[in-house]
């Protein structure tokens, strides 16, 4: 039997269809791998190295004269 256009859309649409529940799951990685950067970047932040360049950076720019 040949399959038609018709049938092969149809096809087509019961596959994309029965994606839904990848949503969630999609969603739940996403936020993990969010707050896995965050916890990265707040250490990277609070280090002794960065902080002291921070610091340096504001004492720069307030003692700046105009």
């Amino acid at each position: 039997m040949r399959r038609t256009w018709g049938d092969r859309y149809d096809r087509l649409v019961r596959s994309v269809r029965a994606d839904r529940g990848m949503t969630t799951s999609e969603y739940a990685v996403g936020t993990i791998a969010a707050c896995a950067f965050a916890a990265v970047l707040y250490k990277v932040v609070t280090s002794g190295a960065v902080q002291s360049a921070l610091q340096s950076l504001v004492k720069d720019a307030l003692d700046a004269k105009f």
